[in-house]
């Protein structure tokens, strides 16, 4: 069985559409206790998975000198919104080369 046929998967509105190379800032919701905050991270998206509502998207950056990647899910609520900075110039769909 899969998700798809329970769940009717709907877009997230406060996604752009954006491709692998482009530089995206991801504003994710973190729950602290009673506390809410928006927590932003901001990389180069090195490859974009489909497939319904598991759907998710990589995006990766380098922290004082160590690269951290992220795999944020396209359809989740945790997800504020998305901005493109920067769009990037790439012949591939995965970039692990970046790694």
């Amino acid at each position: 069985m899969d998700a798809d046929s329970y769940v009717e998967v709907k877009p997230n509105r406060n996604i752009p559409s954006f491709r692998s190379g482009d530089t995206v800032r991801v504003h994710v919701k973190i729950v602290e206790g009673e506390r809410e905050r928006i927590q932003v991270f901001e990389g180069v998206v090195i490859r974009k998975k489909r497939g319904g509502i598991n759907s998710n998207f990589t995006v990766r950056r380098v922290s004082h000198g160590i690269g951290v990647e992220r795999v944020f899910p396209y359809h989740s609520p945790l997800i504020a919104k998305v901005e493109v900075t920067k769009v990037g110039r790439v012949r591939r769909a995965r970039l692990y080369y970046l790694r």
